[in-house]
């Protein structure tokens, strides 16, 4: 079976509506993308295309090096696992796994070893006789993944497959996810998200989507640490996005010098300074910003200040603070130098 998938300056329109304009992306043969972004920025439509069930009104799609871009949906080779795992809930767990193959009318004496080994790569072997209303929503979920393997397909397609797990089932899932793909090197794996932890923890690379476009591309580690956009920084990892001037070796904000790497922008222009709120600690250091406390979260381990700045508003994620200061305290954070990333001004898109 085929793998990889490439995007061809696709473009899909409903009416005069574009929610898919001139993607140009490649997934890699064994390769985990995850788009990733918002509602509406056009995740969801760029996977369908994939699938064959919204038909692009120019560019091409591609899986491995077939041109299915006209293809009807079973002609692809694909398997798809969807938020509401779409099982049938008149048939046992076996035969809504075996349905894909009786689909693809799959010799008879092959289907039953098929079903065997999606289940027990799933961990569902035990259930196969059990109907969806008699399994939890982890199991649904598992049992949904095992019908898309049973087809072995070249690439699979997992629109938001967590979304509908609580936070103990999803993080198991993930881990489930990334053995599978371990388990499965030759699947090239596109997988939909809205959530950053899912997409860092899972994705060889990220697309970050945004208004319809690919704003950015690259490897988890590369996005978070150095993001090349105002919109990557802020919806990955959810960044402090400064106003600054910068100077030579150095930025000025709220009246104070602070010292960064500048070498990518001209001295005497406007840049935003990123730096995330865990690389911002409490107390005098390097890059020292005065503030008052204007909020204060208690995340379990951490603690998430809020603390205005000049009329900005930085957010530091600290270790859990025995004693925390009053509202409106006044206090002061800092940050390494090499913690921070000036992005040019104007930089939006990929």
């Amino acid at each position: 079976m085929t793998s990889g998938i490439r995007f061809e300056n696709v473009s899909v329109a409903y009416g005069r509506s574009v929610v898919l304009d001139s993607l140009d992306l490649t997934v890699e043969p064994g390769e985990v993308m995850a788009l990733l972004g918002p509602s509406g920025s056009g995740k969801t439509t760029a996977l369908r295309a994939v699938a064959g069930f919204v038909q692009p009104v120019s560019g091409r799609v591609f899986i491995g090096d077939r041109d299915v871009t006209g293809l009807p949906p079973h002609r692809r080779g694909i398997g798809m696992v969807v938020q509401q795992y779409a099982l049938f809930p008149h048939m046992r767990v076996e035969e809504n796994v075996a349905f894909g193959l009786r689909a693809q009318k799959a010799p008879k004496r092959g289907i039953a070893a098929r079903v065997a080994e999606a289940l027990e790569m799933t961990g569902m072997a035990a259930y196969a006789r059990r109907y969806p209303r008699e399994l939890s929503g982890g199991q649904q979920q598992r049992v949904a993944i095992a019908r898309a393997l049973a087809i072995r397909p070249g690439v699979l397609l997992l629109d938001e497959p967590l979304s509908a797990l609580d936070a103990q089932l999803r993080s198991g899932m993930l881990a489930e996810l990334a053995r599978l793909h371990r388990e499965l090197p030759d699947v090239s794996i596109l997988y939909v998200t809205h959530d950053q932890v899912e997409a860092l923890t899972l994705a060889d690379r990220i697309a970050v989507m945004d208004r319809a476009r690919l704003r950015d591309c690259g490897t988890p580690q590369e996005l978070y640490r150095r993001p090349r956009t105002e919109f990557t920084a802020s919806f990955v990892g959810n960044a402090n996005l400064l106003p600054v001037t910068v100077g030579s070796g150095s930025v000025s904000f709220a009246g104070a010098d602070l010292k960064v790497p500048t070498a990518e922008v001209p001295p005497g222009a406007s840049a935003t300074l990123c730096v995330r709120p865990h690389l911002i600690g409490l107390g005098d250091g390097p890059n020292a910003l005065r503030g008052t406390i204007a909020e204060i979260q208690w995340r379990g381990s951490t603690h998430r200040l809020y603390v205005d700045v000049d009329g900005h508003r930085l957010k530091a994620d600290v270790r859990e603070l025995r004693e925390t200061p009053a509202l409106g305290a006044e206090v002061t954070v800092h940050f390494a130098p090499e913690d921070a990333v000036l992005l040019a001004a104007g930089v939006s898109d990929a």
